[in-house]
């Protein structure tokens, strides 16, 4: 397999392009080579890397979350944002007493905000997303105890 050309400029357009319209992560592909540019993560890898999969979350210690009788999951595919709007607080920190029924953060998927709601009275013990990030169907997001 032929060498990854580095392309100093096409990264510096794709973080200037993910700067500019809010996104957290863009990739690009060109004659067989791609790049993925993440702005939270500050990381620029070729595509020949492998990719991080959920299995090795689960495999690296955090498998006892996502049996956590407080674990509130995902229920679909899409981008977390843990804020109403950008600059204003979010919905829930780690801390806060939610009620049953109390919006957690909402997930946007296929251009829809599907408000998540906590699905039992209690506190806020961790919180697995950040704002922006994409989840997984059954990921689990948040731990209410």
């Amino acid at each position: 397999m032929e060498k990854f050309q580095f392309d100093d400029d096409l990264v510096r357009s794709l973080a200037k392009l993910l700067e500019e319209t809010g996104l957290t992560e863009i990739e690009f592909e060109a004659e067989g080579q791609r790049i993925r540019v993440g702005r939270n993560s500050g990381m620029v890898a070729p595509q020949s890397q492998a990719p991080f999969l959920a299995s090795e979350l689960e495999n690296s210690g955090e498998e006892s979350e996502r049996h956590h009788p407080g674990a509130v999951t995902s229920p679909m595919v899409g981008t977390a944002y843990t804020m109403p709007e950008p600059g204003t607080p979010p919905f829930v920190s780690v801390g806060d007493t939610v009620s049953e029924g109390q919006t957690m953060l909402i997930i946007e998927a296929m251009k829809t905000m599907n408000p998540l709601p906590a699905p039992r009275d209690g506190k806020v013990v961790r919180v697995l997303v950040g704002n922006g990030d994409p989840v997984e169907f059954g990921e689990v997001l948040m731990i209410i105890e």
